[in-house]
């Protein structure tokens, strides 16, 4: 087998052992192996069980896709807190070699070479006020404020609220969101934005 006969995996942005086993037309157990063979080798980049990417294809990897992935890893999440919040230009912290999510399932970081997906569970009731843009679910500018300010006050996050700037927020927007937090977190919004 040589490395076009994976060509086909390329298409999507991530592939599993069945993915395989029908692209190379093998039994499972046969795709198995050779996807544990192949990230010992630098061929695959293994982000978790059963999910994979060409290395290739993760060397090309831009943000976007990174926040595809992202969404991917965890169902249902978004991409949210610092990650967001300098996506829309409002942190000048950019987190580097990591995407941060918000889901429903648990907390837990998938790694894939020096890459870091994070996630934190939050409860149903705070699970709104994302957008679908460019293929991946992403938090609007004040939710992803007010989950970061909601898991700092947790003390399960950390962040730097003088490296954003807080006037890019919608006021209304942030004061309707805030609505389905607690009361300390939302004592700590309505500080930080003079609101």
């Amino acid at each position: 087998m040589n490395y076009a006969d994976l060509k086909p995996l390329s298409r999507k942005p991530y592939f599993t052992v069945r993915d395989l086993a029908q692209t190379l037309g093998v039994k499972l157990a046969s795709a198995r192996v050779l996807c544990t063979r192949y990230v010992k080798k630098g061929i695959f980049v293994r982000l978790k069980n059963d999910f994979y990417v060409l290395d290739q294809a993760w060397e090309r990897l831009g943000r976007e896709d990174g926040f595809r992935l992202a969404n991917f890893l965890q169902v249902p999440s978004y991409v949210s807190l610092l990650t967001a919040l300098s996506w829309h230009g409002v942190s000048s912290q950019v987190p580097r070699g990591c995407v941060e999510s918000i889901g429903l399932r648990r907390s837990v970081r998938f790694e894939a070479r020096e890459f870091i997906f994070r996630y934190y569970r939050i409860q149903k009731s705070r699970y709104f006020d994302f957008v679908s843009q460019k293929g991946f679910f992403i938090a609007t500018p004040e939710k992803a404020f007010a989950d970061t300010v909601y898991l700092c006050s947790l003390g399960r996050y950390r962040a730097d609220f003088a490296a954003m700037d807080l006037q890019k927020l919608d006021r209304d927007g942030l004061r309707l969101v805030l609505k389905a937090f607690p009361e300390r977190a939302q004592r700590t919004a309505k500080t930080l934005c003079k609101i």
